[in-house]
């Protein structure tokens, strides 16, 4: 029973995680946009 709790605990807090990260880019343009702005801030910094 523990386990399945813990489970639903952490399906919960992926599912918000990515309803959040969602919202804030608010379209797929946009989603793609912060992902490309990540990759070459990660490629800078090496």
């Amino acid at each position: 029973m523990k386990v399945r709790t813990f489970w639903r605990g952490v399906a919960l807090f992926l599912l918000t995680g990515a309803l959040v990260a969602l919202t804030g880019c608010n379209t797929v343009a946009g989603f793609g946009q912060d992902i490309s702005s990540s990759a070459r801030t990660v490629q800078h910094a090496l």
